[in-house]
């Protein structure tokens, strides 16, 4: 990595850290998820409207977490089943037997935005979207068509979003408890809480289920609306709290869930991966392996004659030393001049002669004086000496030439 790309990867990631930092000292948005659980605190939980109802001794709730086709297949005893949620979407099977269960003199509650369609034909009913008539203001007032629970100012919501409301299509059954209406617009109101007669017992329906949320029963005078509601409901009865159709979980399934629910844990995990893909992308990458080098094998012979001569040069054995001498000088002329030594005849001299460049005469000398020390019995470091100078002129006076 040259320089420059260090300084390029350097700001590179001064500006990840810069980035994280800003993420990590962000304060967190406010999560709006309509889950109506009752443990939770967001705006559109429950927790403050089911700790109120829950402390109040004279209640019999119980929370339900099966679907109300099972709860309601094990026998149920009488009382009123409540469900509180964005969506109450039952099928028709399960619709059937919440009806049959109701008709016998128990009660259904149902406060959802999306209450199930097949409910609303049963009742003739269908829900609408209230459209203000004055400006585009949409913030929501609540009240009471019963004058001993109306309020003189109305339950405000503080935030905007878009009401719903019941329109009857046969208004022999129904009974409109509460009234919906744009703040500001006084003369356009709908209901939205309404109650129908079937068999024996009681449905009530309810189509801003914003109004048992945290925040709105947090505001104002807000909470005696829900109080206002319950007194609908039958007391001598137990509850049964719907927890299987909130939108929210009462349940983690993810095991990351504690680690991203902390954010120094979760931007922990963050540099953790990122760490993990900058390791594979500069160490991860294929590595070719080292060649080893390999020494070529070293000619020995050098060293060897010349380990050879010391050791006789110090034991003074001058006569294997001559010896040595002769052979290796035959063992020359035998490779670069490809002439036998076997036989040193008049023939021997001849090629000698030609394919060294030395004379016949020289050839003959030098022989001669290899023959005298050869046989020489006590031979000294000057007789060595001198055969060794000989030789080595002959070799030096060689033209090179090699036989074929």
């Amino acid at each position: 990595m040259n320089k420059t790309s260090k300084v390029f990867f350097g700001f590179f990631l001064l500006l990840v850290v810069f980035l994280t930092y800003l993420e990590a000292t962000e304060p967190e948005p406010v999560n709006w998820t309509p889950s109506y659980m009752s443990d939770d605190k967001i705006p559109l939980g429950s927790l403050v409207f089911y700790e109120s109802w829950k402390s109040t001794q004279k209640w019999d709730l119980e929370e339900v977490s099966i679907p109300p086709f099972e709860k309601l297949t094990d026998s149920l005893k009488n009382g009123t089943y409540f469900f509180l949620n964005n969506a109450a979407a039952f099928d028709t099977d399960e619709l059937d037997i919440l009806l049959n269960w109701t008709s016998k003199g128990n009660e259904l509650f149902v406060s959802a935005r999306n209450i199930s369609p097949a409910l609303l034909d049963t009742l003739q009913l269908e829900t609408k979207v209230f459209i203000p008539k004055n400006d585009l203001s949409s913030k929501p007032e609540l009240n009471f068509k019963n004058t001993a629970l109306k309020n003189e100012t109305g339950f405000k919501f503080t935030n905007e979003f878009s009401p719903l409301y019941f329109e009857q299509r046969d208004s022999s059954n129904i009974h409109v408890h509460g009234l919906i209406n744009i703040q500001g617009d006084e003369g356009n109101k709908q209901p939205n809480f309404i109650s129908a007669r079937f068999g024996e017992g009681t449905i009530y329906l309810h189509s801003t289920p914003e109004a048992f949320s945290n925040y709105f029963l947090l505001s104002q005078q807000n909470y005696e609306y829900a109080e206002k509601i319950l007194a609908y409901i039958n007391k001598r009865n137990p509850v049964f709290l719907d927890n299987y159709y909130k939108a929210g979980k009462s349940f983690y399934a993810s095991p990351l869930y504690l680690l991203l629910s902390q954010n120094q844990l979760k931007w922990a995990y963050y540099f953790l991966l990122a760490g993990c893909i900058l390791f594979i992308l500069f160490e991860g990458k294929r590595k070719q392996r080292a060649i080893p080098i390999v020494n070529p094998l070293k000619n020995q012979s050098y060293e060897y004659a010349k380990t050879l001569g010391d050791l006789y040069l110090e034991e003074k054995e001058y006569a294997k030393l001559i010896s040595q001498k002769i052979n290796l000088f035959l063992e020359y002329i035998r490779i670069n001049y490809r002439i036998s030594t076997k036989n040193i005849d008049e023939e021997f001299y001849i090629l000698l002669a030609a394919k060294s460049g030395n004379s016949i005469a020289d050839g003959k000398k030098l022989f001669k004086k290899i023959q005298h020390f050869s046989t020489k019995k006590n031979a000294g470091k000057t007789d060595f000496l001198e055969l060794a100078e000989a030789i080595n002129n002959f070799k030096s006076h060689s033209n090179g030439k090699s036989g074929k």
